[in-house]
């Protein structure tokens, strides 16, 4: 287990502000690969759509039987 005293206060600052770069890089890269994404995943959403229903599909014979 840690301890507490340990992590201090600078702990959490830097951890906060490597994780609101990291999410700032993230949308940056995909707005940067937009043009490309709608390209080369013309019918992932479909894809996504058909994958959810059998999974709810399932989920439910699985609570009826």
């Amino acid at each position: 287990m840690i301890d507490k005293d340990i992590i201090g206060t600078g702990h959490w600052i830097f951890a906060g502000i490597t994780i609101a770069a990291f999410i700032v890089f993230l949308f940056w890269s995909y707005k940067k690969d937009a043009p490309v994404h709608k390209v080369s995943y013309k019918g992932i959403s479909m894809f996504l759509l058909v994958i959810l229903i059998i999974f709810f599909v399932l989920f439910i014979f699985k609570r009826l039987f």
